[in-house]
Protein backbone atom coordinates (compact mmCIF):
# COMPACT_ATOMS: atom_id res chain seq x y z
CA UNK A 1 0.00 0.00 0.00
CA UNK A 2 2.84 2.36 0.97
CA UNK A 3 6.32 2.49 -0.24
CA UNK A 4 8.78 5.04 0.47
CA UNK A 5 12.26 4.90 -1.52
CA UNK A 6 15.08 7.17 -0.47
CA UNK A 7 12.90 9.90 0.35
CA UNK A 8 14.46 13.25 1.47
CA UNK A 9 12.90 16.59 2.87
CA UNK A 10 14.87 19.72 3.15
CA UNK A 11 13.85 22.74 4.59
CA UNK A 12 15.70 25.93 4.52
CA UNK A 13 16.19 27.80 8.32
CA UNK A 14 18.09 30.78 8.27
CA UNK A 15 19.43 30.71 5.40
CA UNK A 16 20.44 27.04 5.90
CA UNK A 17 19.76 23.45 4.59
CA UNK A 18 17.92 21.29 7.13
CA UNK A 19 17.17 17.93 6.52
CA UNK A 20 14.54 16.37 8.05
CA UNK A 21 14.75 13.22 6.19
CA UNK A 22 18.15 11.99 4.69
CA UNK A 23 16.95 8.98 2.47
CA UNK A 24 13.98 6.57 3.99
CA UNK A 25 12.99 3.45 2.70
CA UNK A 26 9.97 1.93 4.19
CA UNK A 27 7.16 -0.36 3.02
CA UNK A 28 3.71 -0.96 4.69
CA UNK A 29 1.47 -2.76 3.87
CA UNK A 30 -2.85 -2.53 4.03
CA UNK A 31 -4.32 -3.40 7.19
CA UNK A 32 -0.92 -3.04 9.28
CA UNK A 33 -0.14 -1.67 12.70
CA UNK A 34 3.56 0.56 12.90
CA UNK A 35 4.33 2.69 15.65
CA UNK A 36 7.27 5.29 14.05
CA UNK A 37 9.57 6.26 17.30
CA UNK A 38 12.71 8.16 17.86
CA UNK A 39 13.90 11.34 19.84
CA UNK A 40 12.69 14.75 19.08
CA UNK A 41 14.10 16.01 15.97
CA UNK A 42 14.42 12.41 14.26
CA UNK A 43 12.02 13.25 11.26
CA UNK A 44 9.02 11.68 12.87
CA UNK A 45 6.01 13.72 12.23
CA UNK A 46 8.12 14.96 9.05
CA UNK A 47 7.28 11.54 7.67
CA UNK A 48 3.72 11.27 8.75
CA UNK A 49 3.31 14.57 6.76
CA UNK A 50 4.56 13.02 3.66
CA UNK A 51 2.41 10.00 4.36
CA UNK A 52 -0.79 11.92 4.35
CA UNK A 53 0.02 14.14 1.35
CA UNK A 54 0.82 17.13 3.48
CA UNK A 55 3.86 17.90 1.93
CA UNK A 56 5.79 16.57 -0.42
CA UNK A 57 9.77 14.95 -0.22
CA UNK A 58 11.80 16.92 -1.91
CA UNK A 59 13.79 13.84 -3.53
CA UNK A 60 13.04 10.10 -3.52
CA UNK A 61 9.72 8.37 -4.52
CA UNK A 62 6.64 7.92 -2.38
CA UNK A 63 4.25 5.63 -4.03
CA UNK A 64 0.47 4.96 -2.78
CA UNK A 65 -1.39 1.88 -3.66
CA UNK A 66 1.24 2.22 -6.70
CA UNK A 67 0.07 6.13 -7.54
CA UNK A 68 3.41 8.11 -7.55
CA UNK A 69 2.55 10.69 -5.24
CA UNK A 70 4.71 13.47 -5.89
CA UNK A 71 3.53 13.57 -9.38
CA UNK A 72 -0.18 14.21 -8.19
CA UNK A 73 -1.48 17.93 -8.72
CA UNK A 74 -2.89 19.56 -5.68
CA UNK A 75 -6.45 18.66 -6.72
CA UNK A 76 -5.54 14.91 -6.87
CA UNK A 77 -3.74 15.20 -2.93
CA UNK A 78 -6.85 16.88 -2.01
CA UNK A 79 -8.85 13.96 -3.40
CA UNK A 80 -6.67 11.16 -1.48
CA UNK A 81 -6.46 13.20 2.04
CA UNK A 82 -10.18 13.37 1.61
CA UNK A 83 -10.95 9.52 1.03
CA UNK A 84 -7.80 7.63 1.84
CA UNK A 85 -6.40 9.03 4.69
CA UNK A 86 -7.27 10.07 8.18
CA UNK A 87 -5.42 12.54 10.71
CA UNK A 88 -5.14 12.16 14.72
CA UNK A 89 -3.22 14.96 16.41
CA UNK A 90 -2.09 15.52 20.12
CA UNK A 91 -3.77 19.16 19.83
CA UNK A 92 -6.89 17.70 18.89
CA UNK A 93 -8.04 21.07 16.39
CA UNK A 94 -11.79 20.83 17.04
CA UNK A 95 -13.30 23.91 16.32
CA UNK A 96 -14.15 25.38 19.54
CA UNK A 97 -17.82 26.76 19.02
CA UNK A 98 -18.71 23.34 17.20
CA UNK A 99 -20.22 21.00 19.15
CA UNK A 100 -18.78 17.75 18.81
CA UNK A 101 -21.04 16.13 15.91
CA UNK A 102 -20.86 19.16 14.01
CA UNK A 103 -16.99 19.01 14.48
CA UNK A 104 -17.15 15.20 13.18
CA UNK A 105 -19.58 16.67 10.00
CA UNK A 106 -16.60 19.40 8.76
CA UNK A 107 -14.89 16.57 6.72
CA UNK A 108 -18.01 15.93 4.99
CA UNK A 109 -19.18 19.00 4.25
CA UNK A 110 -15.66 19.59 2.43
CA UNK A 111 -16.48 16.45 0.88
CA UNK A 112 -20.13 17.76 -0.22
CA UNK A 113 -21.50 15.16 1.33
CA UNK A 114 -26.00 16.30 1.81
CA UNK A 115 -27.12 17.34 5.43
CA UNK A 116 -28.97 14.25 6.41
CA UNK A 117 -26.32 11.67 4.84
CA UNK A 118 -23.23 13.85 7.35
CA UNK A 119 -25.92 13.94 10.23
CA UNK A 120 -26.09 10.15 10.33
CA UNK A 121 -22.74 9.45 9.60
CA UNK A 122 -21.53 11.58 12.54
CA UNK A 123 -23.96 10.08 15.07
CA UNK A 124 -22.60 6.77 13.78
CA UNK A 125 -19.22 7.35 14.12
CA UNK A 126 -19.87 9.03 17.51
CA UNK A 127 -21.59 6.32 18.63
CA UNK A 128 -18.61 4.14 17.86
CA UNK A 129 -16.42 5.52 20.40
CA UNK A 130 -18.96 5.79 22.89
CA UNK A 131 -19.86 9.43 22.85
CA UNK A 132 -23.32 9.55 21.29
CA UNK A 133 -24.49 10.87 24.44
CA UNK A 134 -21.79 13.96 23.92
CA UNK A 135 -22.79 14.70 20.67
CA UNK A 136 -24.31 18.28 21.51
CA UNK A 137 -21.46 18.97 23.94
CA UNK A 138 -18.36 21.72 22.82
CA UNK A 139 -15.34 20.71 22.68
CA UNK A 140 -14.64 22.99 26.32
CA UNK A 141 -17.43 21.00 28.07
CA UNK A 142 -15.32 17.48 27.04
CA UNK A 143 -12.97 15.41 28.90
CA UNK A 144 -8.97 15.35 26.79
CA UNK A 145 -9.97 11.47 26.21
CA UNK A 146 -13.38 12.37 25.15
CA UNK A 147 -12.28 15.06 22.71
CA UNK A 148 -9.45 12.51 21.28
CA UNK A 149 -12.55 10.13 20.57
CA UNK A 150 -14.16 13.02 18.51
CA UNK A 151 -11.21 13.48 16.72
CA UNK A 152 -10.81 9.98 15.62
CA UNK A 153 -14.17 9.83 14.87
CA UNK A 154 -13.97 12.86 12.94
CA UNK A 155 -10.79 11.01 11.41
CA UNK A 156 -12.56 8.01 10.16
CA UNK A 157 -16.02 9.17 9.20
CA UNK A 158 -15.11 9.56 5.89
CA UNK A 159 -13.68 5.90 6.09
CA UNK A 160 -10.42 6.05 4.45
CA UNK A 161 -8.12 3.29 4.34
CA UNK A 162 -5.11 4.94 6.69
CA UNK A 163 -4.92 6.15 9.72
CA UNK A 164 -1.89 8.29 10.91
CA UNK A 165 -1.92 9.02 14.09
CA UNK A 166 0.56 11.67 16.07
CA UNK A 167 1.28 11.64 19.34
CA UNK A 168 -2.32 11.13 20.02
CA UNK A 169 -1.47 10.16 23.81
CA UNK A 170 0.58 13.26 24.18
CA UNK A 171 -1.79 15.41 25.59
CA UNK A 172 -4.14 12.40 27.81
CA UNK A 173 -3.24 11.09 31.38
CA UNK A 174 -2.72 7.55 31.16
CA UNK A 175 -6.01 5.98 31.67
CA UNK A 176 -7.80 8.00 29.01
CA UNK A 177 -4.33 7.03 26.85
CA UNK A 178 -4.74 3.35 27.32
CA UNK A 179 -8.55 3.90 25.73
CA UNK A 180 -7.44 6.25 23.07
CA UNK A 181 -4.94 3.57 21.83
CA UNK A 182 -7.57 0.79 22.29
CA UNK A 183 -9.64 2.17 20.03
CA UNK A 184 -6.88 2.81 17.10
CA UNK A 185 -6.42 -0.94 17.80
CA UNK A 186 -9.77 -1.60 17.66
CA UNK A 187 -10.06 0.03 14.06
CA UNK A 188 -6.67 -1.79 12.99
CA UNK A 189 -8.50 -4.96 13.75
CA UNK A 190 -11.55 -3.80 11.32
CA UNK A 191 -8.23 -3.43 8.61
CA UNK A 192 -7.80 0.07 8.88
CA UNK A 193 -3.73 0.79 8.40
CA UNK A 194 -2.25 2.21 11.09
CA UNK A 195 0.67 4.52 11.63
CA UNK A 196 1.61 5.86 14.75
CA UNK A 197 4.18 8.31 16.26
CA UNK A 198 4.86 8.28 19.52
CA UNK A 199 7.49 8.88 22.38
CA UNK A 200 6.19 6.34 24.53
CA UNK A 201 8.01 3.07 24.65
CA UNK A 202 5.14 1.32 26.02
CA UNK A 203 2.49 2.42 23.67
CA UNK A 204 5.02 2.07 20.53
CA UNK A 205 5.79 -1.32 21.72
CA UNK A 206 1.80 -2.58 21.47
CA UNK A 207 2.25 -1.80 17.32
CA UNK A 208 3.00 -5.04 15.54
CA UNK A 209 5.83 -3.55 13.52
CA UNK A 210 8.21 -0.64 15.49
CA UNK A 211 10.14 1.57 12.76
CA UNK A 212 13.11 3.91 14.67
CA UNK A 213 14.14 6.69 13.42
CA UNK A 214 17.47 9.02 14.19
CA UNK A 215 18.58 12.18 12.13
CA UNK A 216 15.82 11.70 9.50
CA UNK A 217 17.25 7.64 9.02
CA UNK A 218 15.39 4.51 9.92
CA UNK A 219 18.27 3.10 11.77
CA UNK A 220 16.24 -0.51 13.07
CA UNK A 221 12.91 -1.60 12.51
CA UNK A 222 11.22 -4.63 15.15
CA UNK A 223 8.46 -6.71 15.13
CA UNK A 224 6.07 -7.23 17.41
CA UNK A 225 7.49 -8.64 20.86
CA UNK A 226 10.95 -7.98 20.07
CA UNK A 227 13.10 -6.09 22.26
Amino acid sequence: MIRLEGVTRTYEVGGRPVHALAGVDLEVAGGEYVSIMGPSGSGKSTLLSILGCLDRPTGGTYRLRGADVGRLGEDELARVRRNDVGFVFQSFHLVPRLTALENVELPMVLAGLPRAERTRRAEAALGAVGLADRAPHRPEQLSGGERQRVCIARAVVLRPSILLADEPTGNLDSASGNEVIGLLESLNREGLTLLVVTHDEAIGRRARRRVRLLDGRVVGTAPEGAP
